[in-house]
């Protein structure tokens, strides 16, 4: 058994399969050729029952032998740093894919959840529209000169922005054909593609062991 573990739920309600952050890890190994396992803790109780290995009681997070991290942006970065096919490992071409990874949690992301949760309420024109829609205008420009956004490559920084930007409601306003081919591109990926089924089909082979009743928010 390897000792790489990945935590996630037993089980989710059918919305979010396909977007559980526990993706991005099982995504990075797949591209990676890194072994791991997938282990669970209750959806039900989900706030309290795994405290001690998550303090905000979500998932994923990592196991590696004695290393044990939360955090799916943290998750990444190490293991990246144990493959070279996820981030180079000169001093340069480290640092180039440090910065994009923290912009797509800090600069894009920070901004895209909130507004897509505020969209969801029922407040689709929130105040962060437009803060939205500056931050979607800046990487399209950034889209349309390049390919991959660190090392001249795809790496772990191609990874994460695409996760972030795959949620169809955050392009949902505005012409940017760049962003939308990047998007397309990174999640064509084969190593994306298996792990999205293999998440899809670890809930839905839940569903069985689950009593009939509204689902859970």
């Amino acid at each position: 058994m390897s000792e790489l573990t990945i935590w996630t739920y037993d089980w989710v309600p059918e919305g979010p399969r396909g977007f559980v952050r526990d993706l991005r890890l099982r995504w990075a190994c797949e591209e990676a050729g890194l072994a791991y396992a997938v282990r669970t803790v209750p959806f039900d109780g989900r706030e309290t029952n795994h405290l001690a290995q998550q303090p905000f009681g979500q998932v994923p997070f990592l196991r590696d032998g004695g290393v044990d991290l939360f955090e799916s942006g943290a998750g990444l970065l190490y293991l990246a740093r144990k493959s070279e096919k996820l981030m180079p490992h000169d001093p340069a071409g480290e640092a180039e894919v440090l910065q994009w990874t923290i912009a797509a949690l800090n600069s894009i992301e920070m901004v895209s959840v909130p507004w897509w949760f505020l969209k969801i309420c029922g407040d689709p024109d929130n105040g962060l529209r437009g803060w939205m829609g500056q931050r979607l205008d800046q990487l399209e420009t950034i889209f349309g000169d390049r390919e991959w956004l660190a090392a001249g490559r795809f790496t772990v920084a191609d990874l994460l922005m695409a996760d972030v930007l795959r949620v169809s409601d955050v392009r949902s306003f505005g012409d940017r054909p760049a962003t939308e081919a990047y998007v397309a591109r990174i999640t064509g990926r084969p190593a994306f593609k298996k792990a999205r089924a293999d998440q899809i089909d670890h809930f839905r082979a839940a569903d069985k062991d689950r009593p009939q009743s509204p689902l859970s928010s």
